[in-house]
């Protein structure tokens, strides 16, 4: 991006169209970063809450001296398991902060390290754990002839599949020069109004549907046999798995076309020269067997050999990370979960996508040893994130100590014994490193090229104001308890298991002098680019890495396992639900689903007029039909009831989805005692969710999408909720 700073103060942000990636594009979110910067809600001064239950300024050293000495008194009483720390999307734009985090929770011997990823795509790291890698990494997007989405809508989200650093252009060339998109998803997403095929399924049958694919590609003989024979085990295994998911038992159970199902698989499978790739997103995960769906886009990439080979250019070179070298190979499975850490509840554990966080509150909760007493929120928002609002709600007031690290009083600040003002973006110096690191993570994912960026600080903070940079709140900490940080550039419960080379481990023993710019440069001290080379393209570059997949090692036996017990064990399952049983649910006749906004990343920014457009809540969309079926109007007041609890909400028509399926953006909404404020504020889905109801076993993840729902008119804005 190009800013313009006056007098220190950032006033304009626009795209650089000097960026070899993204070519001018920048979205919403970051054009509004100057209004986000000068929001006058923003936090200018840590503060501490009061006697009376108010807040009052803090200075940012005393705040850290009084959190380490109730930190030191916590763990001495009831160990250091009695402390957790959770991670929110909002420290990405933060390379050092998360890193520091989890070495700070590693030091004081917790292993209580919560992360978004759980409530969000854990099935990822799951599927990729019961599936294995393949070391020559992804087909490129651009060059690619086919690409299956699952869910996601990335021209929205910037995510999965389609590259994020212009995914509308991206996606208009790649048509343009004769790629045919399929895209599922019961909404006909901006994503889907460009595709070849899209199937509008019912939500949560995106399995189902693979699974048939899978069938119509094996039946039909048109997976890559010679790929197979060489690189998957489990294929006979698999083909027996998805033998029941006939078309005709696909399409009935989906309610989709049956030829457009069989359509799809034979132009996924067969069209043009070099196929794509599957990649599912957040709808798909969060509708229950996300680790199902997740394996079998896995199993349908590798049937269909879509991997760079040998001899082929590298798709996401490291440039800040560490130089690897890409082989036409397999990295065999490896343990994903069932180790490390066992919760207190629902016979949960530590895995490779992380601790579950749809389970932390009830360890906040739950009495007896090892019971959360304090918890560190570093750029996330549990009470408009979390699942089931109110158990939230009782778990944070009942918090020893609760520390957030947020821009302004959130829903989760205004419950805080301390919350910690940082510095934001622009006050801060970047890089891209992060933004490799999320290829680790999931497949679709990360920079397509062997591009780097560095920027320096453009802006100061606002004049009179006490803030600081978010790792430096950690290692702040650190010296006050006396602990040794051990620096990590990878984190995330097991996430770690798989890199293609060893990740950077720095020590600072107490270091509180080091800035950023010499952290970045301890963390890029083994980069493929060096850093000051990156810093010479203040514009960002595509560097000449001549990164060729090389020939497989001649005593490599590992491969890909597309038969996988555990996985196709929970197929098997789902292919006996009778899934048609709940669509006749006269008590809950929709399904609600989960929506991006291009405006927001989650809760933040959700009040400013930049972004909102007038607009502070979230609406329920419905198609028109539906609203009128009920003798409702677009804009009316309602309540969306679950089997569990309810939201107001306002209604809003939308023909692209489906007439028995409604669709609202997460993370919005106030407290349960505001739900009169619903126009100003919105509603939180999580409120209609429970945790310890349809949970994934492995993940801990609730049914956060799918999830059966009835709309009525509330007759008055302060009608009580249950």
């Amino acid at each position: 991006m190009l800013a313009t700073v006056v007098d220190g103060k950032l006033t304009k942000v626009a795209g650089d169209p000097d960026n070899p990636l993204f070519k001018g594009y920048t979205c919403a979110k970051g054009r509004a970063l100057p209004d986000i910067h000068n929001n006058p809600d923003r936090l200018l001064h840590s503060q501490k809450r009061t006697v009376g239950g108010g807040y009052a300024p803090v200075e940012s050293g005393q705040a850290m001296d009084e959190i380490a000495a109730t930190l030191q008194r916590l763990i001495a009483e009831f160990g250091p398991r009695s402390v957790a720390l959770y991670l929110g999307t909002n420290g990405l734009p933060y390379p050092a902060s998360a890193l520091m985090a989890n070495a700070f929770i590693r030091a004081i011997g917790s292993p209580m390290f919560f992360t978004a990823n759980t409530i969000d795509q854990p099935g990822k790291q799951i599927a990729l754990a019961a599936h294995g890698h393949w070391l020559g990494g992804d087909v490129n997007f651009h060059e690619a002839d086919s690409w299956l989405l699952v869910g996601t809508n990335p021209l929205v989200s910037k995510a999965i599949g389609i590259p994020g650093q212009n995914p509308g252009q991206s996606l208009k060339a790649a048509i343009n020069r004769g790629m045919k998109l399929i895209v599922i998803d019961p909404r006909r997403s901006q994503t889907a109004a460009r595709a070849a095929i899209h199937l509008q399924p019912r939500p949560g049958e995106d399995a189902a549907i693979l699974a048939g694919i899978i069938n119509i590609v094996i039946d039909e003989k048109l997976y890559d046999r010679e790929f197979v024979e060489e690189n998957v085990d489990g294929f006979a295994a698999l083909a027996e798995a998805v033998a029941d998911f006939t078309p005709a038992h696909v399409a009935g159970r989906a309610d989709i076309d049956e030829q457009q199902l069989v359509k799809a698989a034979r132009l996924f499978a067969s069209y043009g020269k070099r196929g794509g790739m599957v990649n599912a997103g957040t709808g798909a995960n969060m509708a229950m067997h996300g680790n199902v769906v997740e394996y079998l886009c896995l199993c349908l990439t590798s049937i269909c050999g879509r991997w760079q080979r040998a001899g082929e250019r590298v798709t996401r070179p490291n440039t800040l990370l560490p130089a690897f070298t890409a082989k036409a190979q397999a990295h065999p499975p490896y343990e994903g979960w069932g180790y490390g850490e066992q919760l207190r509840v629902r016979g949960l554990t530590d895995a490779v996508c992380g601790m579950p966080t749809a389970a932390l509150a009830d360890e906040i909760l739950l009495d007896g040893d090892g019971q959360v007493k304090a918890l560190i929120c570093i750029g996330g928002n549990p009470m408009a994130a979390w699942p089931d609002q109110r158990k939230t709600l009782r778990a944070l007031e009942n918090l020893d100590l609760l520390v957030t690290l947020d821009t302004e009083m959130s829903l989760t600040s205004r419950l805080a014994h301390y919350v910690i003002a940082p510095k934001m973006q622009m006050e801060t110096p970047a890089m891209t490193m992060g933004s490799e690191l999320i290829k680790y993570y999931a497949s679709g994912t990360g920079i397509p090229a062997p591009y780097a960026q560095y920027a320096p600080r453009l802006a100061e903070p606002p004049s009179g104001s006490d803030l600081t940079e978010e790792w430096q709140f950690f290692l702040g900490l650190a010296k006050r308890m006396d602990l040794e940080l051990w620096f990590i550039n990878f984190f995330g419960g097991g996430g770690g298991r798989f890199m293609e080379s060893p990740p950077i481990v720095c020590n600072f023993n107490g270091d509180t002098q080091i800035t950023t710019e010499e952290l970045f440069e301890k963390m890029c001290e083994t980069s493929r680019i060096p850093l000051d080379e990156v810093r010479r393209h203040p514009h960002g570059h595509v560097f000449d890495v001549e990164a060729v997949v090389e020939v497989k090692d001649a005593d490599c036996a590992a491969k890909l396992d597309v038969g996988n017990v555990v996985m196709l064990g929970e197929l098997g399952r789902y292919f006996g639900e009778d899934i048609r049983v709940g669509w006749n649910d006269t008590d809950f006749p929709f399904r609600l689903i989960p929506r991006r906004h291009n405006n927001f990343m989650n809760s933040s920014g959700t009040r400013l007029a930049t972004l909102n457009k007038g607009k502070a809540y979230n609406p329920t969309y419905m198609h028109p039909d539906s609203i009128a079926a009920l003798g409702l109007n677009s804009g009316d007041l309602v309540t969306v009831t679950s089997p569990h609890d309810c939201i107001p909400s306002v209604i809003e028509a939308d023909d692209s989805l489906r007439p028995d399926v409604v669709a609202t953006h997460h993370a919005f909404g106030g407290l349960p005692s505001e739900d009169e404020e619903v126009r100003d504020r919105g509603s939180t889905v999580g409120r209609l969710i429970p945790t310890e109801v349809d949970f994934d076993p492995i993940t801990g993840l609730p049914r956060q999408g799918n999830i059966p729902v009835r709309v009525t008119a509330r007759s008055t804005v302060g009608e009580v909720s249950l």
